[in-house]
């Protein structure tokens, strides 16, 4: 199997042998990796299970993480599942690389489709299942809305969408959303949603696929999964908690073939985990500083207004010369916007994560933009 290097490793080849600004701090904005202190009583939690690292965890987690997940999907989208239709996974990278293997092992011609520019686990996932890509390509032109009539898609047997959406910052309404429900279910595809940003916004609550299936009367979640993760919303992407839910056919399925997968979550992590879940007071607390820093990037980038996710996704022509020329200039590190996409997807831009208080942010993009309107 041929991957390809993954966008860091791309950013580290760019940038090898340019000498950054000494006069200015390094500043990586490249990842999106919550810069927040991982809040006390999720440390707490952790630090007084240690004792329970003397027992072997279960691939499919423990009942108490099941119930903090499926109250928090709830709580937050209305959407009461039942224990069979949710899996507590290792993070959500996992499932991302390994379902599309499990659901496309006895295609003999398996397609699948996904949102481009993407998170590149969808390409890497493609690539291990022998599978043909269709890319949904994301532009100006259609608002970073996936086109629903490429007549490809019908071909598809598994469509991964990504809403909201990294790199991209766009999110699909609930009707938008149900419109690929039905789509799956007229075409018996399974349509699987990324939501690991759903928790991250300014005003509106971006809706769940899973909501979208019950508006269009898809009460079973007939194809329909979705993925979740506390790694934004907590700030602890190292207590590695998440979950795929939905059809429950398709997860018994699947949570037989994850016993062989080895993917568990040890304990002292399950017990922090199920406290974070359970609490959403923290959670609106880091959003709030989320959104103060997509307010400062709309005014000082002068970009339209961000909904979701904590990324900028800011047009400067050619990305590669303007991030080697933030490099430079600044010693501030952002992601060519090229190297998240394919077929051309993603060139011009760059993408800007803002994981940073507001007052590191309101600095370094007020520097961004001195460097932007020199470009």
């Amino acid at each position: 199997m041929h991957f390809e290097p993954y966008p860091f490793e791309k950013l580290s080849a760019l940038l090898k042998n340019l000498t950054p600004n000494p006069q200015y701090e390094a500043v990586n904005l490249t990842i999106g990796e919550p810069q927040f202190e991982t809040p006390l009583f999720i440390q707490n939690a952790l630090s007084e299970n240690c004792a329970l690292l003397n027992k072997y965890p279960k691939s499919a987690g423990e009942a108490y993480v099941n119930e903090a997940q499926r109250a928090f999907v709830e709580a937050r989208f209305g959407v009461r599942l039942k224990a069979s239709e949710l899996i507590c996974t290792f993070g959500t990278r996992e499932v991302l690389f390994n379902f599309p293997q499990f659901l496309l092992h006895d295609k003999p011609t398996p397609v699948m489709a996904y949102t481009n520019p993407f998170y590149q686990i969808y390409e890497g996932a493609a690539i291990a299942s022998r599978a043909k890509v269709v890319h949904l390509n994301l532009t100006p032109q259609n608002a970073f809305k996936p086109d629903i009539t490429i007549p490809q898609l019908k071909e598809a047997d598994l469509i991964i969408l990504n809403f909201p959406n990294n790199p991209t910052t766009s999110v699909l309404s609930k009707e938008e959303l149900g419109e690929w429900v039905k789509f799956a279910l007229k075409y018996d595809i399974v349509l699987l949603n990324d939501e690991c940003y759903s928790e991250i916004y300014v005003d509106e609550k971006p809706p769940s696929l899973l909501e979208a299936s019950l508006h269009v009367g898809n009460e079973t979640f007939k194809n329909v999964l979705v993925i979740n993760s506390i790694s934004k919303r907590s700030s602890a992407p190292g207590l590695r908690s998440g979950f795929i839910a939905g059809d429950e056919k398709i997860l018994s399925a699947y949570a037989k073939y994850r016993t062989y997968v080895g993917a568990s979550i040890p304990l002292p992590l399950q017990k922090a985990s199920a406290l974070a879940w359970s609490d959403m007071e923290h959670v609106e607390t880091t959003r709030q500083e989320y959104a103060k820093n997509l307010h400062l990037a709309a005014t000082i980038l002068g970009v339209d207004a961000i909904a979701s996710t904590f990324y900028v996704w800011l047009h400067v022509g050619d990305d590669l010369a303007f991030t080697c020329k933030l490099f430079e200039q600044k010693n501030i590190k952002v992601l060519p916007g090229r190297f998240l996409g394919r077929g051309g997807m993603g060139d011009g831009f760059v993408r800007i994560a803002l994981v940073e208080n507001s007052q590191k942010t309101e600095r370094v993009l007020k520097e961004i933009q001195a460097v932007r309107n020199s470009f």
